[in-house]
């Protein structure tokens, strides 16, 4: 029997996270290369650590000599990125950093069983399994311990950027702990935040007074009360940050950039990576179809798993489970979201409208519970499946 009144605790972390400076690079290189063409191939990593970003991996433009141009983009795309984040620190700036770009071309190997033939469908980019979750607990249809841990350092990055609060740093991490009463969360039981700030001066009670009116005008109306713990700095000072105070790598932070550990996860990261790797594309289909399939009332949860093999178009098995809130069966909810969207990676880039330069955006605060963008970006959070949904049960 499902549980329904626990704590649960998720967490995320801001943009000058080193793993997100990462994802960042990573996903800005993305860009680049499918403002230029819609299907370029892109398995870009990034690694930051004092004075110094490695990306490697492999792109593919059909113009060579394009490719060639571009190559010759990356530190200028890497210096933008560390430029927005709002590092200037000595041993971490834009400006001084060093760049190593080791980016080269796709393997033929690979391509072979990715490209469509003139016999054949195009093949997904890997094999894999992929998870999509969606919960009316919000209005997002996000878990609430990921989507208001999300919030927080959003808001903590607004007033750092625009100059409201000039004393805190890029670098951050938020942790809720929420309470479930009936299956619904009530309130939180727990704070926890950590961020960088830029007067060596300020002591955890200093950071507290600066961060918790934000904390508090981003939570639910009587979520945070007199029993609520508080954690802010709580190893005490946090001026050194980011790449200089730990070492970064793209695609660490799954379950951040996910559902915060409240559904399952393939293993596969997103950033970086063209959305022909369906580890990036077949989950945020997988969320799409989650997402409507509770948005039209058929289950106040439910998770969709979707798996590939590479080479192969078609998805090899479509599982729901809807955790017994479903007002039809999972079988039913399986055959209507395989007959409402095409799930071979095309299909899903088509529907989605997913060769364009939205993915930057991505990198940090949650690839999912985010408002879709007019020009594409987060289209996988659109609730336009609805009518066709119900229709198909």
């Amino acid at each position: 029997m499902t549980r329904s009144t626990y704590v649960f605790t998720s967490e995320s972390v801001s943009e000058g996270h080193p793993d997100k400076v990462c994802d960042r690079i990573s996903d800005a290189v993305l860009d680049a290369f499918l403002a230029e063409e819609p299907e370029a191939r892109v398995a870009c990593e990034t690694f930051a650590t004092t004075n110094r970003v490695v990306i490697g991996g492999e792109v593919g433009l059909s113009d060579k000599e394009k490719l060639a141009g571009y190559m010759g983009r990356i530190d200028e795309i890497a210096r933008a990125c560390v430029k927005d984040i709002g590092y200037e620190q000595d041993k971490f700036h834009h400006e001084t950093v060093e760049v190593t770009n080791l980016l080269h071309e796709q393997s033929a190997h690979i391509a072979q069983g990715v490209d469509a033939a003139d016999n054949k469908d195009e093949g997904a980019g890997d094999q894999g399994i992929m998870f999509g979750y969606a919960t009316n607990e919000t209005e997002e249809l996000m878990p609430a311990p990921i989507q208001y841990s999300h919030a927080i350092l959003r808001r903590l990055a607004e007033v750092r950027k625009d100059g409201t609060e000039p004393t805190l740093g890029p670098d951050a991490k938020s942790q809720l702990s929420v309470r479930y009463e009936n299956g619904k969360p009530v309130g939180v039981t727990s704070i926890v935040l950590s961020t960088q700030h830029l007067d060596e001066a300020m002591t955890s009670d200093d950071v507290r007074l600066v961060v918790e009116p934000y904390i508090r005008e981003t939570m639910p109306e009587g979520w945070i009360t007199p029993d609520t713990a508080w954690h802010v700095n709580p190893t005490g000072k946090f001026v050194i940050g980011g790449p200089d105070g730990d070492a970064g790598l793209t695609g660490r932070k799954i379950i951040v950039d996910t559902y915060g550990g409240a559904a399952p996860h393939g293993g596969g990261a997103f950033s970086g990576k063209d959305p022909t790797k369906v580890d990036r594309s077949a989950a945020y289909a997988a969320r799409y179809l989650a997402k409507n399939v509770v948005a039209a009332g058929l289950a106040e949860k439910c998770t969709i798993q979707l798996s590939y093999a590479i080479g192969v178009a078609r998805p090899l098995s479509i599982y729901a489970d809807t955790f017994g809130t479903g007002q039809v069966s999972e079988e039913q909810i399986e055959k209507a979201v395989s007959d409402c969207m095409d799930l071979t990676p095309r299909g899903i880039r088509t529907h989605l409208g997913l060769n364009k330069p939205i993915y930057q955006r991505t990198a940090a605060y949650g690839h999912f519970g985010r408002a879709p963008d007019a020009d594409g970006g987060f289209s996988w959070e659109r609730t336009d499946l609805i009518d066709a949904l119900k229709a198909a049960v």
